[in-house]
């Protein structure tokens, strides 16, 4: 049983963000972190709509945990 959803965000390859679900297959984009964060939210919600949380595996009310990649900076 899947007790988060775990997605990841990373730098779009012109711009912006790119966040995907790990578990789901739901992809979205924005051009802030805050935009992508709020349109996954909703990507989630809207994919989730009226299904049985159980029957696919995942709690009740399962948490969103992101990781986020950074390219390195070296001085």
């Amino acid at each position: 049983m899947y007790y988060t959803i775990k997605a990841q965000i990373y730098l779009g390859e012109e711009s912006g963000f790119v966040a995907e679900c790990i578990e789901l297959p739901i992809v979205t984009q924005g051009k802030t972190l805050d935009e992508v964060v709020k349109n996954l939210r909703e990507a989630i919600s809207l994919h989730l709509d009226g299904e049985d949380l159980a029957s696919l595996g995942f709690a009740p009310h399962p948490p969103i945990v992101i990781n986020y990649e950074m390219e390195l900076v070296c001085a």
